[in-house]
């Protein structure tokens, strides 16, 4: 009926809804539930005086507003967050890596001719701002799928990379952060060719991006609306240079590679009060999986993070890693401070619907994707990852914001955990959706690519559903569409973070 995650909780997690006057036994204690408590929310199984904190995972997720008995409902209504002293000191990489025995497993990958390796094998149309973003999508929508795929069956598309940014903002870190993106996206190891367009007068003109980022050497196609002619002209050039790339794009064939190349992006978004018991954990696992095969795994979402912080400052591989993450950590508390806002805001109306109440609560059972293995690095956002083992990237928590992030960073697969049900699908690296509990995998099933809700049901362990995870993690890499692909989902995500003022 509940689940009590670490001796020391005061709380105990609903496996399904527990009716009033549902009788709950944890051991020696035995509480009566007064009132209905949903699936995925708490419970108190012993008395919590005011001000008192409430633990689950055996940590702090907030604080009684007022005494709460035993078998209360234990939410939103009787709940605060406030600030409180975390330990964070660096364990110097005291994380618990998987010694890898099994033999080193492999991928269907692409390699491409400079070493970068990816699971996908798209051409991209690359917008430098918002004026030209019709223009780019008009490029990538003349090369419908169904030519696409009589004509260059190898091919896995051509996508159109918009945003609304480029111009009217800072020339400094919001200019250098978008061109951080639309350079790694242009570079990225599923993107085997690229045409960029622009037009013209933007602050984010092509050819300081190609200078700032080091695109000149490589030369890809640049068009300006604005030199080009207009809009119909572009967008026939745009179309030439493209029908000059995917030759080349075809001509590549997938062959056998190591899964130590693999980047692997983990994210979460619509989770509940189960994530952090099932999908989540489960994912860590698969991660460590990865890294023990000297893979990469990138954590991000800052704010998602925040009130577990700690626990990954105590894996960090040394005091500068972990000095990296505590200084994005008070970024973030000085950029909600000056907005008037709090990072508990992070939580939405879905996820207290599902049982998370504050940010603490969402944050640890959030951070359970990073598994166990050392802290190795920690990445600004959409910076290139060049480290192996576990990362992390510093990105908001909005879903699309975050992916762009990772993926720009060079991730070639993502791993996204929900509670909820997201339908997300992040162009050009394929996206596996994990639920957290069976009911909403059967109820979405067209749309979720794994369901670790066999841990609540008692049919598998953690490492299980995570070994499970990893299974699935090569054969997507390998070439396998995941649900998102199959509903053509991908190609509006693509969300670049905007910070500064717009002028």
């Amino acid at each position: 009926m509940t689940v009590r995650l670490d001796p020391r909780d005061n709380v105990a997690v609903a496996r399904s809804t527990l009716k009033g006057g549902s009788e709950v036994l944890l051991g020696k204690e035995r509480v009566i539930c007064p009132s209905v408590i949903p699936a995925g929310h708490k419970v108190a199984i012993r008395h919590v005086p005011e001000d008192d904190a409430l633990i689950k995972y055996g940590q702090t997720i907030g604080f009684a507003r007022r005494d709460i008995l035993p078998g209360e409902h234990v939410h939103t209504q009787n709940v605060s967050a406030r600030d409180f002293e975390r330990s964070g000191e660096p364990g110097i990489g005291c994380g618990r890596p998987l010694r890898n025995t099994a033999p080193r497993r492999t991928f269907m990958g692409h390699a491409r001719p400079d070493g970068r390796v990816g699971t996908r094998n798209y051409a991209a149309v690359i917008a430098s701002v918002n004026c030209s973003a019709s223009a780019a999508r008009h490029v990538a929508e003349h090369f419908r799928r169904e030519d696409l795929a009589r004509d260059f069956p190898h091919v896995d598309g051509v996508v159109a990379f918009t945003h609304k940014s480029g111009c009217s903002i800072l020339p400094d870190e919001p200019l250098a952060l978008l061109q951080r993106v639309l350079a790694g996206m242009a570079r990225h190891p599923n993107v085997g060719g690229c045409v960029f367009i622009g037009l013209g007068c933007e602050v984010n003109h092509l050819s300081h991006l190609f200078r700032s980022r080091g695109l000149d050497r490589e030369a890809p196609l640049a068009l300006n609306i604005q030199s080009t002619g207009g809009m119909r002209r572009t967008v026939e050039a745009g179309v030439r240079g493209m029908r000059d790339i995917l030759p080349r794009l075809e001509s590549m064939r997938r062959s056998p590679q190591d899964a130590g190349r693999l980047t692997l992006a983990l994210n979460c978004g619509g989770s509940d009060g189960h994530s952090g018991i099932t999908a989540n954990p489960a994912l860590g696992h698969a991660s460590d999986l990865l890294v023990a095969q000297g893979g990469t795994s990138v954590l991000a979402e800052t704010p998602e993070i925040y009130g577990a912080e700690h626990l990954l400052v105590r894996r960090a591989v040394n005091r500068e890693v972990a000095e990296q993450l505590m200084d994005r950590i008070r970024w973030w508390e000085d950029h909600v401070r000056r907005h008037g806002a709090s990072i508990d805001n992070n939580p939405s109306h879905g996820n207290h619907e599902g049982g998370l109440t504050t940010i603490y609560e969402k944050s640890l059972g959030a951070v359970a994707k990073a598994g166990q293995s050392p802290l190795s690095a920690v990445h600004r956002y959409a910076e290139p990852i060049t480290s192996s083992g576990l990362c992390f990237m510093d990105t908001p928590g909005n879903d699309p914001v975050s992916m762009t992030g990772l993926v720009s960073g060079g991730c070639t697969i993502g791993a996204f955990t929900t509670g909820r049900g997201s339908v997300y699908g992040c162009k050009p690296a394929p996206c596996l959706k994990i639920a957290s509990h069976t009911p909403l995998y059967r109820w979405m099933e067209e749309d979720m690519d794994i369901n670790a809700g066999t841990i609540l049901d008692g049919e598998e362990t953690v490492q299980e559903t995570g070994e499970r995870i990893f299974e699935r993690i090569l054969a997507v890499a390998g070439g396998e569409r995941t649900c998102s692909e199959r509903a053509g989902m991908g190609d509006e995500e693509f969300a670049p973070w905007h910070i500064g003022p717009i002028l």
